[in-house]
């Protein structure tokens, strides 16, 4: 539902975490948005938005809740090392807003960064508003490109039947790596 890609590419925190997260959407504004509310172009006068990384998650199989771990290695056309999703394509690696999770938090599931299955959990920025093409730049090293926005969620999703919903369908992003390194 709601599914935008690139034709043929396709919690609860605790003080300051991570990387800092730098955005830098396409100069391209009048194409990439039209059909979006005019409160999202108003969102997007800005040229560069940042963020934090509040948690970096990985999982030995898909359809799992992640694991946090301290740091990981995005690795170019391939994604999280050590993830079972970093697999190439377009979908390399998942990213999903602190603030949807501290919604499903209010809603009274007891969920936490990783739940949703996203490798990425970043706060202070609403990754899920940002549009495909947005360049994402994570400390020195490694820079990111969103493929796509949302995606569908499989039958037996293990994150739906846990908590009785999934954001990710509707809030989580995919990017592929460009450039890698560490991200923390």
């Amino acid at each position: 539902e709601g599914v935008r890609q690139v034709s043929g590419f396709r919690g609860q925190g605790s003080g300051v975490r991570g990387q800092e997260l730098m955005a830098q959407t396409p100069r391209q504004w009048p194409q990439v948005l039209i059909g979006f509310h005019e409160k999202m172009k108003q969102d997007f006068n800005q040229e560069n938005l940042s963020g934090r990384i509040q948690a970096v998650s990985v999982s030995d199989r898909k359809g799992v809740v992640k694991h946090n771990v301290d740091q990981a290695r995005l690795v170019v056309d391939h994604g999280l090392a050590g993830d079972a999703h970093a697999e190439g394509g377009i979908r390399q690696v998942s990213l999903l807003s602190l603030s949807s999770i501290n919604k499903m938090v209010a809603a009274g599931a007891q969920v936490k960064p990783g739940d949703f299955a996203e490798n990425l959990t970043v706060e202070g920025l609403e990754v899920m508003n940002l549009p495909v093409g947005t360049r994402l730049r994570v400390g020195p090293e490694v820079e990111m490109e969103i493929t796509q926005i949302g995606k569908t969620c499989h039958q037996g999703c293990a994150i739906r039947q846990l908590v009785g919903d999934c954001v990710m369908p509707r809030e989580g992003v995919f990017a592929r790596v460009l450039k890698e390194g560490l991200v923390k």
